[in-house]
């Protein structure tokens, strides 16, 4: 097979490619597509209920879930949709630089994210932003700033958020911004690459047709338990 006929993104979920288990298999979820107990904190925007972008999201994800491979993926809910802006700290990853310099890597999950949510009520407010749909991979989308000033902006709240919180994830500079619909519970056969490629191309192209610019809530600090729910507890301001 040609892999090159293949975008990288798509890659990442061929069988053959990673035969290893997904990543956050056994942790996030299970074979039966049941989302376990996985209690963090995040920082995240979530989709605007009842806009039209959530119409336009859920019919993309209608796609995935219409492909013949669904089965081999657990699916959030789409009440749960968002794009995370910053990554928080989880249970199951207590480990510099994943957690605050300053914090015992003991420390509860619920202490944690009072004594963060704390620190971010001095967060200044930032520049507003818009966001538009780039591509769509099978976890989802992948999303961005809609001009360079918005991509600027996007990156400059990131920074400052790692830097009032006390911790760098390693892949800081590179970690996507993104929507996810689902986890792969089983990667994809080889055989199964073309369709996948095709739906992919389908539903981003559809995406940014329809919706230009998303209508996504204001960034939240959210807490969870897993990845059924996210419950805002403080939700920035932007400058005006």
């Amino acid at each position: 097979m040609d892999f090159n006929a293949f975008s990288p993104e798509l890659l990442e979920y061929a069988k053959s490619l990673h035969p290893q288990p997904p990543r956050h298999f056994g942790t996030r979820y299970d074979h039966s597509g049941v989302f376990l107990h996985e209690p963090g904190n995040t920082i995240v925007c979530h989709v605007a209920e009842g806009s039209q972008t959530q119409r336009a999201i859920v019919t993309a994800r209608q796609k995935y879930l219409d492909m013949p491979e669904a089965r081999q993926f657990v699916f959030t809910p789409i009440s749960s949709l968002h794009m995370t802006l910053f990554q928080g700290i989880i249970e199951y990853r207590r480990t510099r630089p994943h957690w605050p310099a300053d914090m015992a890597l003991d420390t509860p999950i619920d202490e944690m994210t009072e004594i963060m949510g704390e620190r971010l009520k001095a967060f200044s407010m930032r520049d507003p932003f818009k966001v538009a749909v780039t591509k769509a991979r099978p976890s989802g989308l992948l999303v961005d700033g809609v001009t360079e000033a918005d991509r600027r902006t996007m990156r400059e709240w990131r920074n400052a958020l790692a830097d009032l919180l006390g911790y760098r994830h390693p892949d800081h500079e590179a970690y996507p911004f993104h929507i996810t619909f689902a986890y792969a519970i089983e990667r994809l056969a080889d055989e199964a690459l073309p369709c996948w490629q095709a739906m992919l191309d389908e539903a981003a192209a559809e995406l940014r047709a329809e919706q230009s610019v998303l209508e996504l809530r204001p960034p939240a600090f959210c807490a969870f338990d897993d990845m059924n729910h996210f419950e805002e507890l403080f939700v920035f301001e932007f400058r005006t």
